[in-house]
């Protein structure tokens, strides 16, 4: 059965649904070791996953509650936290910190204990741009740094963060394992076949895993559920975005007006629209949506 709401193929992996089944489910547990390793480049490879409880407490009833979207730990023990966030949030930073200290409190050990620690890892799949940088890259790793020699001061503490909206290759282009994973996570529910340049094995698993067609009923509506609401947080962000806009044009009129010349009139209404494209381009809203309310050409956006 083809999506309903959309007419899409595949499954959305932006919904909880979709994130989960491709990623989160035992049956699939191919599909992450191999996007998993393609992160790490070949430094190691991972052979094995165990999936972990993914709610987690404090150490006291007063300790906020963790929820993560996918968490499990290597042959090796080491631990792997993946989130997928599919809005900008206030944040995040924090957030990604706040989560790495439950996976490394746990391996805390009653009695004589030497504090030795497995590695953990945190990887952030973000729809939206988390940095202010005016640059094309998209995959951040970041460790703890000593900034006098510029090396790293502990090798066992990792955030991976990937900046989807950035990520703009096309088939032809891709080359590593990374470049595809990043391919088809931004365009799987785009996709109405599979492409010629994903063909390795896990991509046969992850395409025949993805067929909405294939779904049981109770699968397909679990997920028209989580699409909805995917699409509802899509619109309501998407409303508040073209109101913002409206706003900032008005009030960018209202400044030229007391400018009390045309120019000023033009150049306080141009300069909004600028500050305000600016604003929703780092957010992940379409180039086309911001062009289509802003007046500014689609050019004018990719240049900022």
């Amino acid at each position: 059965m083809r999506n309903e709401m959309t007419g899409d193929r595949y499954v959305n992996p932006y919904t909880d649904f979709g994130f989960k089944m491709l990623f989160g489910s035992e049956i699939n547990k191919e599909l992450l070791i191999s996007f998993v390793n393609s992160l790490l480049g070949g430094r190691e490879v991972i052979r094995d996953l165990k999936y972990l409880n993914t709610e987690h407490l404090g150490t006291s009833e007063r300790d906020r509650r963790a929820v993560f979207d996918v968490y499990c730990e290597n042959e090796r023990g080491e631990k792997i936290l993946v989130e997928m966030q599919r809005g900008e949030q206030q944040f995040f930073k924090d957030r990604s910190i706040y989560y790495s200290t439950f996976p490394i409190r746990e391996q805390g050990l009653r009695g004589e204990w030497d504090y030795e620690l497995k590695a953990v890892y945190v990887i952030g799949i973000l729809n939206f741009k988390f940095t202010n940088e005016d640059t094309d890259n998209y995959h951040h790793e970041v460790k703890l740094v000593d900034l006098n020699t510029r090396k790293v001061f502990y090798d066992k503490l990792t955030f991976i963060y990937l900046e989807m909206p950035k990520f703009n290759k096309t088939e032809t282009e891709l080359e590593s394992m990374f470049d595809k994973w990043m391919f088809v996570i931004r365009n799987l529910s785009r996709l109405m076949d599979r492409p010629v340049a994903l063909q390795e094995r896990v991509f046969t698993r992850l395409f025949e895993s993805a067929e909405i067609a294939k779904f049981t009923r109770e699968q397909y509506e679990e997920y028209e559920d989580s699409l909805k609401a995917y699409r509802d947080w899509q619109n309501t962000i998407h409303t508040a975005v073209m109101k913002s806009l409206q706003e900032g044009i008005a009030q960018g009129r209202e400044e030229g007006r007391e400018e009390g010349r045309e120019e000023g009139r033009e150049e306080g209404r141009k300069e909004e629209r600028l500050k305000l494209a600016r604003k929703f381009k780092a957010s992940g809203i379409p180039v086309s949506i911001i062009a289509e309310n802003t007046g500014l050409t689609e050019e004018e956006i990719a240049d900022l």
